[in-house]
């Protein structure tokens, strides 16, 4: 086993800090603080695609002239932080099938394309469900309120909810 030491991950999960990480392994009580989505030298912002990343800051401007707070908790990932991910929804979940309810393969996520966003913050749910396709955001999973891809059609209309990650893509 090597030393202990504590790692700030930049990845995607916004400022992942993991305290006592030995041999690589992460810890299952790793913090995550939520980066503001002009923080375009994080890569979990700085990696998202351009117009995606454009978007989240627009609807992150008019949430902030509401008073709401638009945060991103996950962006860009990379696939091995992916593959943590998944890991550690089937060590929680029992299976890969009950674990990709939630996670992504790294080869599926649409994260390590950096074409989604998963937003949070104070009052952000309840704004964004009424403002974000006015962005071109849409979430994409009825079991993830704070998954959001530039999803709407010309007319800023959102596809229909999957009901969570282990379906296939939406039809185009």
């Amino acid at each position: 086993m090597g030393p202990a030491f504590t790692l700030l991950l930049g990845t995607g999960m916004g400022a992942v800090v993991v305290a006592g990480l030995v041999a690589g392994t992460v810890p299952a009580n790793a913090e995550v603080a939520a980066i503001s989505p002009f923080d375009v030298g994080d890569p979990a912002i700085g990696r998202l695609d351009p117009a995606l990343r454009s978007a989240v800051q627009q609807a992150a401007a008019a949430a902030a002239a509401d008073g709401v707070s638009i945060t991103v908790t996950s962006g860009w990932r990379s696939p091995e932080f992916q593959q943590w991910l998944l890991d550690d929804a089937v060590a929680a979940y029992g299976s890969v099938a009950a674990a990709r309810r939630f996670v992504q393969t790294p080869g599926q996520s649409r994260h390590v394309l950096g074409q989604a966003a998963d937003l949070g913050g104070a009052g952000a749910d309840q704004w964004l469900t009424g403002n974000a396709a006015r962005f071109g955001l849409c979430r994409i999973y009825a079991n993830e309120p704070w998954h959001f891809e530039l999803a709407a059609g010309p007319a800023g209309a959102c596809p229909p909810l999957l009901p969570d990650a282990s379906y296939p893509e939406f039809p185009a």
